[in-house]
């Protein structure tokens, strides 16, 4: 197996380059330094490795980032996602599984939300470029019967997780005994979801193409089906932590939804599975990573 990756510096590249070291190395997944959004290395990619199955996670990401740097956006998740829905085409790929996100159903679809529900209304420009990607996909399906399956991810938070997320800025905060911004005044409810759930949910779908009827393109919810308010998911990763926490109370910030709540029942009924793992056992195994990451009570990089 193999996999690419830009290591660019939206966050620090060497979490990144720890990630293929102890995550992926092990495995014997060989990860190649390339850009999806350099057409010509991603065809040369395609053209060396010929692959059947590929799963495409690589994107922007981060709402509130998209704000200010709509171009990275663009770049990435728009012209990076039409060059990999190309290279699947002209390299006859059998299966393209690729990330979606929860934000797509915005701030006007009814909880559970459910893969039927109108899409039509994202409130960030990084929701409108993942909208922007189901519907490429669809239009692949149609035209070229390309196998693709988007996967809109609820949340998702654990070990080797991303710093820009709430739950690692949280953690990182609270061992520098420094307040919590908490946006929204506190009412906003996620579905969070643990990453092995994720993972589970992912490799099950890969084997699992769409049957081979037009449109060949299928989208599943992958969420914990059961939101948790945010004071609660900070008072349960402070009690892993083992420390109080300071609260700064804060409005909601421009793109924010108030609530996602995964309905997972297309999932279940494809695959036979549906994530479950606890808040508490989630954050639990993510707290004993991070200390070990952050070199507190443990060795600095496993």
């Amino acid at each position: 197996m193999h996999g690419c990756d830009n290591f660019n510096d939206y966050y620090d590249p060497a979490l990144k380059r720890a990630r293929v070291q102890h995550l992926l190395t092990p495995a014997r997944v060989h990860c190649d330094t390339v850009d999806i959004a350099d057409a010509a290395a991603l065809r040369a990619l395609f053209a060396r490795l010929k692959p059947d199955l590929v799963i495409h996670l690589a994107a922007q990401a981060g709402v509130r980032y998209s704000i200010d740097h709509p171009e990275a956006y663009v770049q990435s998740n728009l012209v990076g996602f039409a060059n990999v829905l190309e290279a699947c085409r002209h390299h006859g790929v059998k299966h393209l599984v690729y990330a979606s996100s929860s934000s797509v159903y915005g701030d006007s679809s009814s909880p559970p939300f459910r893969e039927t529900q109108n899409t039509d209304s994202p409130v960030s420009l990084y929701a409108a470029t993942k909208k922007a990607n189901e519907v490429m996909a669809h239009s692949y399906s149609h035209l070229y019967g390309l196998r693709a399956t988007g996967l809109r991810f609820f949340t998702v938070y654990g070990p080797w997780g991303r710093p820009d997320m709430a739950y690692f800025s949280f953690a990182e905060k609270l061992l520098a005994g420094q307040p919590l911004p908490v946006f929204g005044h506190g009412a906003l409810q996620r579905d969070f979801t643990y990453i092995g759930d994720i993972v589970e949910g992912v490799v099950r779908i890969a084997l699992a193409p769409p049957p081979s009827l037009k449109p060949t393109h299928e989208i599943f919810n992958i969420g914990n089906h059961s939101p948790v308010n945010v004071l609660t998911f900070i008072d349960t990763l402070a009690l892993h932590l083992g420390i109080e926490p300071v609260l700064q109370m804060l409005p909601a910030q421009p793109g924010d939804v108030t609530m996602t709540c995964a309905d997972v029942t297309r999932l279940r009924e494809r695959v036979g599975f549906e994530p479950s793992t606890p808040l508490d056992e989630g954050l639990r195994h993510f707290v004993g990573w991070f200390r070990r990451w952050k070199g507190v009570g443990g060795a600095a990089t496993l």
